[in-house]
């Protein structure tokens, strides 16, 4: 009993210090954006822009997403196990960490160059020993759940993403970089860890959480939906690509599927509001709401982008391709990662806690208004006085925000 007892409290103790730590690094994020707009709105000669970005989003990706959902795994598994499974992860962990910080440095400094090349090489080779050793660990699991198979495939999602970053080195490496294929390489890399690892691993984690009343039938059709037109659906990404029309029509259908399956969930949650409700506490279903709003809106800009004018005009105006990238990171995945550890109560409950992450939300949603309205004037060729300050603002909201839920969770004896 005292031996299980001290796993338990390990765990606890591994999860509070990962969270923080992923905190801490959705903060660097936030602080390298506010530099970034700031150089835009304002001279700063001593800062690379293009090599600060590759930093911002390469950390990004590693540092707050791919660490944070790391942990929330591991914490599945742990309470399915009753195991600290930290003790055996932490290797990997840490490792993931190293890669993170290493690409945050060398990025800024060299852009893509040696140490730079390294590190992200590296933090691939972290993410499959991650998907290798999690995979054994979810088989031996007794219970077997549809959240097991959002699970897998992110992880398979998450190694299919690197081919496309081994294409872009290999194409710089031995310098046959073409403009179409540059970008047909960094959007695979982007569609299957948005769309795939990002996105299926936290399906999984609400399906495991949420969707335990919902008959199983009914949980494969969504997962189906969603699993079968996920790549295919990276050609809506690759539409200014000379493709075959038999191919259009592919794309056609997985973007109505995904909407289809998206649909069936939401009437899903419907009918187990009263479960769904027993089990979130009110501060944590307003931040879940507000993710599943992001991608409600996130799936019917994608099923509109099938329609060639309107791909056009959203991959040929830069605000509206990070517009349309930071609505999935942050008012997607960030705020389900957010509202999910604060649900497992990874994430203090504190009058603070909850103020900042409203600070939050709200640079989230002013930031995206901003570039919409940025991308509509670049359309339409009309001038926008002091968008870039606003833009500036909106970046220090949510720097604040984060500053704000960091230094709320340093818990006092």
């Amino acid at each position: 009993m005292l031996s299980y007892f001290a796993e338990i409290v390990f765990m606890r103790f591994s999860m509070r210090r990962y969270t923080k730590i992923a905190l801490l690094n959705l903060l660097l994020v936030a602080a390298i954006g506010v530099i970034l707009r700031y150089k835009i709105a304002y001279s700063l000669p001593f800062i690379d822009q293009k090599f600060l970005l590759h930093g911002h989003s390469h950390f990004a990706f590693a540092g707050w997403v791919t660490h944070g959902l790391m942990i929330l795994l591991l914490q599945y598994l742990a309470n399915k196990t009753n195991d600290t499974v930290f003790k055996k992860y932490n290797w990997i962990i840490i490792a993931n960490l190293i890669t993170a910080y290493g690409m945050l440095v060398s990025f800024p400094l060299q852009g893509y160059g040696l140490f730079s090349i390294i590190f992200s090489t590296l933090s691939i080779f972290v993410s499959y020993a991650f998907a290798i050793v999690y995979w054994k660990d979810l088989n031996k699991l007794p219970e077997k759940s549809i959240a097991h198979w959002w699970i897998k495939a992110a992880l398979l999602f998450n190694v299919l993403s690197s081919f496309g970053a081994f294409s872009l080195a290999f194409m710089m490496a031995t310098h046959t970089l073409h403009q179409n294929w540059y970008l047909a390489a960094v959007y695979f890399f982007l569609h299957f860890q948005y769309n795939g690892w990002f996105f299926f691993a936290c399906m999984g984690l609400a399906t495991a959480k949420f969707f335990v009343p919902v008959p199983e039938m009914i949980q494969k059709k969504i997962f189906w939906l969603f699993a079968l037109a996920c790549i295919p659906a990276y050609i809506l990404s690759a539409l200014w690509l000379p493709i075959p029309g038999w191919s259009y029509g592919i794309v056609v259908l997985a973007a109505f599927s995904q909407v289809a399956g998206w649909l069936l969930t939401v009437q899903q949650i419907k009918r187990q509001a009263p479960f769904i409700k027993a089990i979130l506490p009110p501060n944590t279903r307003w931040v879940l709401l507000l993710s599943a709003i992001a991608l409600t809106i996130k799936l019917f800009l994608q099923l509109g982008s099938t329609i060639p004018s309107l791909s056009k005009l959203a991959f040929g105006f830069r605000p509206v391709v990070i517009g349309y990238l930071h609505l999935i990171l942050l008012g997607v995945i960030s705020l389900f990662m957010i509202g999910f550890m604060m649900l497992q109560n990874n994430i203090l409950h504190k009058p603070a806690s909850i103020k900042a992450i409203k600070i939050f939300v709200a640079g989230i949603i002013i930031n995206e208004f901003l570039l919409m309205l940025q991308g509509i004037a670049a359309i339409t060729f009309m001038p926008f006085p002091y968008i870039n300050e606003l833009l500036l603002g909106a970046a220090v909201l949510l720097l604040s925000g984060i500053l704000m839920l960091n230094l709320s969770q340093r818990s006092t004896k």
